[in-house]
């Protein structure tokens, strides 16, 4: 069974995953969603991301705002694919999630993180459903039957 962690970096972020939450669950992809900050955490952020493979996970989608460096950090840590979500802090931020969206965009060579959209939760799930489905066949046909109703509607 594939294995997606979600991570972010403040409690108040949490409702910004829920989308991509319920779509891992639709697809049929375990996930487990953990709390832990980049700023605040490093050395815990440090730890989960160096054995999550070890541990299962096959893809890793982080979300952060503002300076957003949690994907980054992660992926400094792993081999995994990692897919970062740039959120929009509300009140604590004035440029509307662009600051997260561009720290997360902006990583250096070498160290690639996967980037959404601003806000774009549901889409990391896709896109973590997508790559598991190269190795996944009951993923691969879940996300074409998403796909087939979405053109449906």
């Amino acid at each position: 069974m594939p294995k997606v962690a979600v991570l972010t970096g403040s409690k108040s972020d949490v409702p910004m995953l829920d989308a991509c939450v319920e779509t891992l669950g639709k697809l049929g992809i375990e996930h487990e969603l953990h709390v832990m900050s980049a700023h605040r955490a490093p050395a815990k952020v440090q730890a989960f991301a160096a054995s999550a493979a070890d541990n299962g996970f096959e893809v890793i989608i982080a979300a952060a705002g503002m300076a957003a460096h949690l994907p980054g950090v992660v992926a400094a840590q792993t081999a995994l694919p990692v897919i970062g979500v740039p959120i929009a802090q509300s009140g604590g931020s004035s440029v509307s999630g662009m600051d997260a969206l561009l720290s997360i965009a902006q990583m250096p060579p070498g160290i690639p993180v996967g980037c959404m959209a601003v806000n774009g939760a549901k889409n990391a799930a896709l896109y973590a459903g997508a790559i598991l489905a190269l190795k996944h066949d009951f993923v691969r046909e879940k996300l074409q039957a998403f796909r087939d109703e979405q053109a449906k509607a």
